[in-house]
């Protein structure tokens, strides 16, 4: 077994882990960062999802290093890209012209600025990523961790990692179990937490679905059908007790008011199209979460739009994909995986066209995009994680528009970020239905990303003090982002000042100090006057 020894080991490569890794190099330590798949970035990358962010992201509401990113991937496009005049021109480039945000683009083009970012630190050696490898145990003393062992998932060797500080950025806090640092999961009681729109009993294992997404693009005139999946009649029948329709249909609720809305997928259509006119949202699936647009580049440059199928019709409810038993996780992500297939394959043979005729068999998988081989993602898209029990857990109360009105969030006096999502809940493994809850633009507090008891462990990701339904909330990709720069720069204070973070929230000046640190790096602490949706 190797050893190795760093000051900050950062386990997990997605976006809070990327955040955190960066703020411990700029910082001057030295820093250990691990991923279990070929790519770093998460849920921007691996999971293939483009940012879901707020309205004012184009002028404030991030930090510093996430803008960075934002702007690498645009001059990614800028610099290799055969744009169009207009494109080039606009400074809000949206390479993809994606309804879900104002900056939708290809998996593999966000992976390649983030490894971009990473670069300087691995060259001048405060950085080593290590792809590949997976937390599989750890040893404590006491309320410290101090040692994770690593498993390289190619060569099965083992490789234990000593460090000063331990932050888990995976995405579903695979360090809390194997630390016994205390955590929750799943929905809390409305007597644990006071929240309106909890239930009367603790849920632990009801979690919001998981998605495994994939990237297709539309060849007309081909055939790209591929083999029918195993499971396919299962799949295509599917129907929750709650849902309006089969899932497999383009009938799916409307989040907000759970009213039963009919979406429309119509490839590379035309810009006057009239069955797309008037549809807003994501009832326009093609362009919901486009992530190259041909109208960006020049004239003949792409025959097909790439879009990202992240949809209500692949929202896996059957079960959790961890927290479970090994053989029950494995079975539901190979039932991910079945439901993503199948519903290319519905697509593809089965489904309804606006012009009366069924399927799409020039709908061909990019795996490419995505980085695979067989077109599916590198992992399922994970909207809910193990979360510590921390010193200031946020409820829903706390951010809740109906709750605060114009009063705002809590303004918390311990801020390390902000953020601003609706409290927005997919439909879960406990059987409920989108629960989607307007809130107001709130803070980060440090509270959020203390442990109760354990010391040089830090979340890094969406593992931090929320609850089930203010999760909804803060697991967007600027959030995540943001609570990873916040963990990697406590980890970088503390370690210089010779302090902890639970005595940097109790003791004022520490605080004041450290909040301080934050803003010297871009991050911004309070939001100016807004409303919240």
């Amino acid at each position: 077994m190797t050893e190795l020894r760093t000051d900050i080991a950062v386990v997990g490569g997605g976006l809070g882990g990327v955040a955190a890794a960066l703020a411990a190099a700029r910082s001057g330590l030295r820093v250990l960062l691990t991923e279990e798949y070929d790519w770093v970035g998460g849920q921007l990358t691996v999971q293939g999802t483009p940012p879901d962010e707020h309205p004012w992201i184009e002028q404030f509401g991030c930090t510093a290093s996430y803008r960075r990113l934002r702007d690498g991937v645009r001059d990614y496009y800028r610099h290799w890209y055969p744009l169009s005049a207009a494109a080039r021109r606009h400074p809000a480039l949206n390479p993809g012209a994606g309804r879900v945000s104002a900056l939708c683009a290809e998996p593999s083009a966000a992976h390649a600025v983030l490894r971009a970012m990473l670069a300087p630190y691995r060259a001048s050696g405060l950085l080593d990523l290590r792809l590949r490898h997976r937390p599989v145990a750890a040893t404590t003393d006491g309320d410290a961790v101090t040692s994770v062992t690593l498993r390289d998932l190619d060569s099965g060797d083992d490789v234990t990692v000593t460090a000063r500080y331990f932050l888990d950025a995976t995405e579903t806090g695979e360090l809390l179990p194997l630390t016994g640092t205390e955590y929750v999961t799943g929905f809390e009681s409305q007597a644990d937490t006071g929240e309106p729109s909890a239930p009367a009993e603790r849920r632990p294992l009801d979690m919001q679905a998981a998605s495994w997404c994939f990237a297709v693009e539309h060849r007309a005139g081909e055939d790209h059908t591929i083999d029918k999946p195993d499971d396919y009649g299962f799949w295509r029948d599917y129907r929750p007790p709650y849902w309006p329709d089969r899932m497999f249909s383009m009938v799916a609720p409307k989040p907000q008011t759970l009213r039963p809305t009919t979406r429309v997928l119509i490839p590379n259509p035309a810009p006057d199209e009239p069955a797309l006119q008037g549809l807003a949202g994501d009832l326009d699936l093609w362009a919901f979460r486009r992530v190259l647009a041909r109208s960006s580049f020049e004239d003949g440059a792409f025959a097909s739009d790439v879009v990202i199928v992240n949809w209500p019709m692949i929202d896996y409810v059957e079960g959790p994909l961890f927290e479970v038993e090994p053989a029950a996780a494995a079975r539901h992500r190979a039932g991910a995986r079945q439901m993503s297939l199948s519903f290319l394959y519905w697509m593809q043979t089965e489904m309804p066209r606006p012009d009366g005729s069924t399927g799409l068999p020039g709908l061909r998988l990019r795996g490419d995009v995505v980085g695979t081989a067989d077109g599916l993602c590198m992992g399922p898209y994970i909207r809910e994680s193990r979360r510590i029990r921390a010193v200031y857990t946020v409820p829903e109360q706390d951010v809740s528009l109906a709750v605060r009105g114009d009063r705002g969030a809590v303004a918390y006096e311990d801020s390390v970020g902000i953020g601003s999502y609706r409290i927005d809940l997919h439909p879960s493994t406990g059987g409920d239905n989108y629960i989607d809850v307007g809130s107001s633009p709130f803070r980060i507090p440090l509270g959020a990303l203390l442990p109760e008891r354990m010391r040089n462990l830090l979340p890094a990701a969406k593992n931090i003090g929320t609850t089930h339904l203010t999760n909804g909330c803060y697991r967007l990709h600027p959030v995540e982002w943001n609570a990873g720069e916040a963990a990697g720069l406590l980890a970088a204070y503390c370690l210089r000042h010779r302090t902890t973070p639970h005595q940097v929230r109790a003791q004022p000046a520490r605080l004041a100090d450290y909040q301080s640190a934050l803003t010297g790096h871009g991050v911004e602490l309070a939001w100016p006057d807004i409303r919240g949706y």
